[in-house]
């Protein structure tokens, strides 16, 4: 054993900047694992400025001035999160609360129609199989429902904290942004000056991550706003919270698509029932995702490596089980950024250099 761990040893971590690499990778693992709750603002706000980053840098190369962008997409960005939180969000908040009122009516037409499933199949379908089902998923609408009902005083300190977020949110921002060289170039200065290894794998996670990162945002802005039109031109409820959903939903390929038809599926049906108008919402639904998949993703992210769906599905099963939403969010990058490392990572000290194009 001790033969093969030296063998190893040999074989990747004979150079010194591998070593130093992989400390870097498991510390900062463990950093954020430890304390990615309590930074949570400030990991957004890395996270928001390296998207806005973006845009900077093409007004830049427009011949727009540096502190002139910055000002320009900062305030954008403001605008952009006073609309969410005054806007959208109590929209969003009142069909939750909406919903969770009519839950009720609702199971009951669901009951009326999986008792007329055992009778249409007998051999198939089972009254004690429909009333297990029910008596499930009843009781998991209560507990949300009775979370939404009592989200009230005992919710406040929540609440304050959410907004002492929202302030910190926007200045960590535009200092991230304005002072982005000074904060990469005291990064830099802890590492070694040769790091051939290092600038390789930065590059071509820089230029990856940020065009996927970029392209989701986008996409879900694009995605979640059609649909918003679509849902309300055709009179659907809860168009908000439904629309809001089908955005996020991309951020999950192959699964989020699946989750989210049975919501938009299940509010279309309990309002219109079985008709033409549920049979055009459906298909609507159905065009907007055809486009998504087809047209929207191919343009946004064709500097993207394609990564198999089974590492994707893994990486999100993974990373969302470690950091939740966020973790959900990175799974792609995050397999990108492995992937670039296990490609750059030196065997038997050698390695191959010639870094990538930077976004």
């Amino acid at each position: 054993m001790i033969k093969i761990l030296r063998g190893l040893a040999h074989k990747y971590f004979s150079d010194e900047e591998a070593v130093i690499l992989f400390l870097i990778l498991v510390l900062g693992t463990v950093f954020i694992i430890l304390f990615g709750a309590m930074l949570a603002p400030a990991i957004a706000a890395v996270i928001v400025a390296f998207i806005l980053q973006g845009l900077v840098t093409k007004l830049n190369r427009v011949g727009v001035p540096e502190v002139v962008s910055i000002i320009g997409v900062f305030l954008v960005f403001l605008g952009l999160l006073i609309g969410f939180l005054f806007g959208l969000l109590p929209l969003i908040w009142g069909q939750v609360t909406s919903l969770a009122g009519e839950a009720p009516r609702i199971f009951r037409e669901l009951q009326t129609y999986l008792e007329l499933l055992p009778q249409q199949y007998p051999t198939l379908i089972s009254m004690e199989g429909i009333n297990t089902i029910y008596n499930q998923v009843t009781t998991e609408a209560g507990r949300i429902t009775q979370w939404l009902v009592s989200f009230s005083l005992e919710s406040i300190p929540d609440v304050v904290a959410l907004l002492i977020y929202m302030v910190l949110l926007p200045i960590l921002v535009f200092f991230f942004l304005k002072d982005r060289k000074v904060l990469l170039g005291s990064i830099a200065r802890l590492l070694p000056p040769q790091r051939p290894m290092m600038v390789k794998i930065w590059n071509e996670v820089n230029l990856q991550c940020a065009n996927y990162v970029r392209g989701k945002a986008v996409e879900i802005l694009i995605v979640g706003g059609v649909t918003y039109v679509a849902f309300k031109f055709l009179g659907v409820p809860y168009a908000a919270l439904l629309s809001l959903m089908v955005g996020l939903s991309v951020v999950i390929p192959y699964i989020g698509a699946a989750v989210v038809t049975i919501p938009v599926a299940m509010i279309a049906l309990f309002a219109f029932g079985w008709g033409s108008q549920f049979i055009w919402v459906m298909v609507i639904y159905g065009i907007i995702q055809a486009l998504d998949g087809n047209v929207l993703v191919p343009l946004l992210f064709s500097e993207v490596n394609n990564l198999h769906p089974v590492a994707i599905i893994i990486a999100v099963l993974f990373f969302g089980g470690i950091w939740g939403l966020w973790g959900v969010f990175f799974a792609i990058p995050l397999a990108t950024m492995l992937k670039a490392v296990f490609a750059a990572w030196p065997v038997n000290g050698h390695q191959t250099t010639g870094p990538t194009e930077q976004a």
